[in-house]
């Protein structure tokens, strides 16, 4: 444990340094880790993560809080799809889904196309719409956020990894995707722990989270959000936009090379 709580408390702050200013909370970077370096069992991966974001994103919010960023409606809408579909997904985890490899499929199929998509928009911009009409409608977004909470509960990602990409993408600006989307993960996350936490007292496997990497974890991504959000406003559109766009398409790749390997 001595070694484990060391490495995953760097690890967790240099992640979230760069994942904060565009609204990714660094889990989906943190599952590779998890699993080939500390060699945590699944499902138990998963509840692991999702204590990651509880633990790690009261750094960035706060900052972004204090800056303004959170008002708005973004934030609020996202929140009210995402829980119900976390809890959904921790059950579809537990009792349908045990085993990483449609994981790190799943993830390919939706972050490496999502992210070039991204990349291209940036690189080549169509016909640039307001924030107002690139917001889709509440029907949209509300489907939208509880498909992604489905996803971020079965595999402990956080919904800011889909959700960031595909608004940045429609061209909301990242000033509100990035907070949004954080507050979304936090919101989830703390639900979803919660929900397995609650499933490991009924079910047998390793379903509970690993507490020490996870909180070991989450102090880091604590320190390195508030950083990244801190960081933000002074990184262009641009640049945030591109960034975002690869880190989707990186980690899109990454796992495509696993499960195909």
């Amino acid at each position: 444990m001595d070694w484990t709580v060391g490495a995953g408390l760097v690890a967790g702050l240099l992640i979230a340094v760069v994942t904060a200013p565009v609204g990714v909370s660094g889990a989906v970077f943190l599952l590779p880790v998890h699993l080939s370096v500390f060699g945590v069992p699944s499902p138990a991966i998963t509840p692991t993560n999702l204590l990651f974001n509880v633990v790690a994103g009261p750094g960035a919010l706060w900052r972004y809080r204090r800056d303004g960023a959170l008002r708005g409606g973004l934030a609020r809408r996202l929140v009210a799809g995402t829980l119900p579909g976390v809890v959904l997904g921790a059950a579809i985890r537990v009792f349908a889904l045990p085993g990483p490899g449609v994981f790190r499929l799943l993830i390919a199929a939706l972050l490496l196309p999502l992210g070039l998509w991204l990349c291209a928009r940036t690189l080549v911009p169509s016909h640039r719409r307001s924030s107002v009409e690139a917001e889709p409608s509440p029907v949209v977004l509300m489907l939208l956020s509880v498909g992604v909470g489905t996803v971020g509960g079965i595999y402990g990602i956080g919904g800011g990894s889909l959700l960031g990409p595909i608004l940045a993408a429609r061209g909301l600006p990242m000033a509100r995707v990035a907070p949004a989307a954080l507050a979304a993960t936090f919101a989830t996350s703390l639900v979803g722990a919660a929900a397995y936490v609650v499933l490991s007292l009924v079910s047998s496997g390793d379903i509970a989270p690993d507490w020490w990497l996870g909180l070991a974890c989450g102090l880091g991504g604590l320190i390195g959000g508030y950083l990244g959000a801190r960081l933000q406003p002074r990184l262009p559109e641009r640049a945030l936009r591109l960034l975002l766009g690869t880190l989707a398409a990186v980690v899109g790749a990454m796992y495509a090379f696993q499960a195909l390997a």
